[in-house]
């Protein structure tokens, strides 16, 4: 057998295994989801203004969807993900409206405090050993509250120039804000898959206990997990501010059960251990067109919420009983995890 032929052979139980993924499912549902949508609208959606609106607000839904598909990998919520998205829009565009600070330096304060709360999150979840639901619920209204008090009933609309220029910017069609996007699912996929740290993440939140026995604190991942959380949340922020017209207090709003939909449709359990960033990914796609079909047929919003939640549902319940089913027959993915876990370099420390 050739070289050729031997990477072949090699190649071909990947390729069937993608075939039957949730992933390959997506992709087939976007591919014709997006020509369907493009047919019933006359080939208007395939044009550039439509597809460059079309991916500009693609951007802030496939950031979210990362952010609490962190959260959810090492067994944890984040219910402050929308609240949090929108106190950091609000403060960024109040920081340079009112305050004249430059977007150079409103982006990266607004980031910083977006990471910071994340960190501050993890950190009070394992100091207390208070349920990550119940914290980040709290974290939710506390945000909330700051986000009115940062814009009332206003809407804050004279920031800078340069940050709306790069809302705008779409070289080729394509915009800047979701390349963003793009690169920030990147650079978490090459961590998650191709880091100690990440696999050290993926460890604790697939089997505690092993990852434990192994050395590695499970405490310091939660922190470090609502830390990513944190920052990507920092980044859909920009996003959303450099799209929008204007932020207030709305901002955010809608933007909690799209964070949960995206990981989880995309494939990532509920129980932890797992990351599916390109699932995730087209999930997020998958949404943002059901978004455009209501808008081009004039269907009624609550439907359009009513269906994603059942697909959420569906999804939820599919894969508790592929869970169970594969546990009675031995192959579980804590044993795969656990293996995974062992093979990791110790921390000298369970803490």
């Amino acid at each position: 057998m050739t070289p050729l032929n031997a990477r072949v052979a090699a190649a071909l139980p990947a390729m069937r295994r993608f075939s039957r993924s949730t992933t390959m499912i997506l992709l087939c549902a976007v591919v014709v989801g997006y020509l369907a949508l493009g047919i019933a609208s006359s080939g208007a959606f395939f044009e550039g203004a439509s597809v460059r609106t079309f991916l500009q607000y693609l951007a802030t839904p496939v950031l979210i969807g990362l952010a609490q598909m962190v959260a959810l990998c090492v067994g944890q919520l984040n219910l402050a993900v929308g609240a949090l998205g929108g106190f950091t829009a609000c403060l960024m565009g109040v920081l340079m409206a009112d305050s004249g600070v430059p977007a150079g330096a409103a982006v990266p304060i607004g980031v910083a405090v977006a990471t910071l709360t994340g960190l501050v999150t993890g950190v009070f979840i394992v100091a207390t050993r208070i349920n990550g639901f119940i914290v980040t619920l709290g974290t939710m209204t506390i945000l909330l509250g700051g986000q009115y008090r940062l814009s009332g009933t206003r809407t804050v609309d004279g920031y800078s120039a340069t940050l709306r220029d790069l809302g705008r910017a779409a070289p080729l069609d394509i915009p800047l804000v979701f390349v963003t996007a793009l690169i920030a699912a990147g650079l978490l996929g090459a961590f998650t898959y191709r880091t100690v740290a990440g696999r050290r993440l993926l460890a604790a939140g697939g089997n505690p206990l092993a990852a434990r026995l192994s050395g590695i604190s499970g405490d310091r991942q939660i922190v470090i997990a609502h830390t990513l959380s944190g920052l990507l949340v920092g980044i859909a922020a920009v996003t959303a501010t450099a799209s929008l017209p204007g932020v207030n207090r709305s901002v955010g709003g809608d933007w909690l059960l799209p964070s949960f939909a995206a990981p989880i449709i995309g494939g990532v359990a509920l129980t932890g251990g797992s990351v599916a960033i390109l699932g995730t990914v087209l999930a997020a796609f998958l949404m943002r067109l059901i978004d455009s079909a209501r808008a081009e047929f004039s269907l009624d919003p609550s439907w359009v919420n009513f269906l994603i939640g059942l697909v959420v549902l569906g999804t939820v319940v599919g894969g508790r009983f592929h869970q169970t089913r594969i546990e009675k027959k031995g192959t579980g993915p804590g044993a795969a995890t656990a293996t995974a876990a062992a093979a990791l370099p110790s921390t000298g420390g369970s803490r």
